[in-house]
C-alpha cells in the first residue's frame, strides 16, 4: 500500500492555470496511453483538496445541469477544506478539516490494501510529505509551458531527494515520471 501522488503538469512545473483552469492538458494526448488505467485499478482511497473537488463538480459531475454526471470514482473520497461545500448525492465523499496525518489512516483503513490517491492540489500533497505519509510521485510532464500557475508540490524537498523509479514517453505530447519519496532521517 502507497499513498501516491499522480498528476500531470506543464513543462515549467504547473498543474493549472492560474484560474485553475486545465484545458492546456487535453489536446497533448490520450489518457488511455498513460498509465492511468492500471494506475486507478491499484487506488482504495482518493484525498482532495477545495479547489480540485470543486474542479470535478464544475467539469465533470455538473450538478443541476442538463449535463449532471455521477461522481466519477467508487471509491471513498476525503476532500479536504476550511469551507463548507455541497455534496454529490449517493457518493462516499468525507468533508474534513485540519492535519492530513489524523485523516490518513481512516483512509488507510478504507483503502482495504490498495494505494491511497492524492488528486490535484500541490499544496495538500505537500502537507503529506511534511507529515511523512508520501510514498510515491507519479507525473505526467507535458510539452508545454503555461508560465505561472498552480505549482506542482510547492514544498522545497532537497534533502533527502527524490529518486526516479521509472521514466517512459507517452506518445508526442507527455513524459511519465515515477519518484520514490524517501522518508526523512
Amino acid at each position: 500500500m502507497k499513498t501516491q501522488y499522480y498528476t500531470a503538469c506543464s513543462l515549467d512545473g504547473f498543474i493549472a492555470t492560474e484560474d485553475h483552469s486545465l484545458e492546456w492538458l487535453f489536446p497533448l494526448g490520450d489518457i488511455n496511453d498513460t498509465s492511468y488505467p492500471r494506475f486507478i485499478q491499484g487506488v482504495g482511497a482518493l484525498a482532495m483538496g477545495s479547489s480540485t473537488y470543486e474542479w470535478m463538480l464544475r467539469h465533470v459531475v455538473k450538478p443541476g445541469t442538463k449535463d449532471q454526471k455521477a461522481w466519477p470514482y467508487a471509491q471513498p473520497t476525503w476532500v479536504f477544506s476550511s469551507r463548507e461545500l455541497p455534496a454529490v448525492p449517493s457518493a462516499a465523499i468525507h468533508f474534513v478539516r485540519g492535519d492530513v496525518k489524523q485523516v490518513h489512516e481512516a483512509m488507510v483503513l478504507a483503502a482495504g490494501g490498495k494505494n491511497v490517491w492524492i488528486v490535484g492540489g500541490g499544496d495538500l500533497v505537500g502537507q503529506f510529505h511534511d507529515a511523512g505519509l508520501l510514498d510515491e510521485i507519479m507525473v505526467q510532464v507535458g510539452s508545454v509551458t503555461l508560465g505561472s500557475g498552480r505549482p506542482l508540490l510547492p514544498r522545497r524537498i532537497v534533502s533527502p531527494s527524490l529518486q526516479l523509479t521509472d521514466a517512459r514517453r507517452v506518445g508526442p505530447g507527455f513524459a511519465e515520471l515515477t519518484y520514490s519519496v524517501p522518508t526523512k532521517r
